[in-house]
């Protein structure tokens, strides 16, 4: 077994499942999306990024274009998150929470995208 493999599948499947938690739930409800759960699944994304940029293959490619939109999308996502508590005089509305949300279901897809991609690479592999 090697250990870099599964550390590199083991950090793709986490940001795949938090950022899934962070997505479920009433798409404009607040009490339903907690903010470190966002926080976790953006720290675990960036991880998986960083681990993407050793392969030089033309999946490897995909995998981290599909780990760079998931990036982005998080990204945005906390960042209207802060804007709307900081700056915002109304504070969160179901219609900010609603776009928060939306953001992190692009990252989700993109995210299930490179689980598949790394199974079909996997079940590729011939020994």
């Amino acid at each position: 077994m090697n250990l870099e493999k599964v550390i590199f599948a083991f950090f793709i499947v986490l940001a795949l499942t938090l950022n899934f938690g962070f997505f479920i739930g009433d798409i404009d409800d607040p009490v339903h999306h907690n903010v470190y759960e966002l926080y976790a699944a953006i720290v675990v994304s960036v991880i998986a990024t960083v681990l993407k940029f050793g392969d030089r293959t033309h999946i490897g490619a995909v995998l981290l274009a599909t780990s760079l939109v998931a990036d982005s999308q998080l990204i945005v996502a906390a960042v209207v998150w802060a804007l709307v508590e900081r700056v915002s005089e109304t504070g969160m509305t179901p219609h900010t929470m609603a776009a928060i949300v939306s953001l992190s279901g692009g990252a989700v897809l993109a995210n299930v995208t490179s689980v598949v991609l790394l199974v079909t690479e996997t079940v590729m592999v011939r020994r």
